[in-house]
């Protein structure tokens, strides 16, 4: 694996440190008035979740990981694993369905998922950015009520509840942000 420099660490990196895998969530560059400079890293352990909080010199040697990307497709759930088949080579795998963590109401039958593998481990599960979501109950339209910044709670066909505009009614289908979880557009 590829040793980098303290100070080329930058956020969405995978790194190797204290003998775990380690994602690079925030980073900020620190040039204190005296001593050196040095990189204070906010990284998330991608196999339990917790947190830690590093500072990385610019001499510190730490190991880049590359992480393996394949775009699976969703079968079914079965008692909380995640069924998804590998479209080349139409092998099934079983993850947990944590790996989505608050995104899995957005998990649609047939969708296609990209997993991230360290070795044969899947560490991590990432949606399409979009996905269409019916709308199944809000307040009614308002004829007029066009005020740039006004929203209104929606609960769609999934559970979740997104803030919409006003002009978006009941029982139709809208575009929401996976990332965000917030509405995006109209379908």
């Amino acid at each position: 694996m590829p040793k980098i420099n303290g100070n080329e660490i930058r956020p969405g990196n995978v790194l190797e440190h204290n003998g775990g895998l380690w994602a690079a969530v925030k980073v900020d560059h620190v040039k204190p008035g005296k001593g050196g400079a040095f990189a204070q890293v906010e990284m998330r352990n991608l196999r339990n979740g917790s947190k830690l909080n590093e500072r990385f010199r610019s001499a510190d040697k730490v190991e880049k990981v590359r992480l393996e990307q394949k775009d699976q497709q969703f079968l079914y759930e079965d008692a909380g694993m995640l069924v998804l088949m590998d479209t080349e080579t139409y092998e099934q795998v079983q993850l947990s369905a944590e790996l989505l963590g608050e995104r899995r109401p957005f998990l649609q039958d047939g969708m296609m998922v990209v997993v991230e593998y360290h070795e044969e481990e899947a560490l991590n599960a990432s949606l399409p950015q979009k996905v269409t979501c019916k709308i199944v109950e809000t307040e009614p339209v308002v004829k007029g009520q066009t005020a740039a910044n006004s929203f209104k709670p929606a609960i769609l066909d999934n559970g979740v509840k997104v803030m919409v505009p006003p002009f978006v009614g009941q029982d139709e289908d809208i575009i929401v942000n996976t990332e965000t979880m917030e509405y995006s557009e109209r379908a």
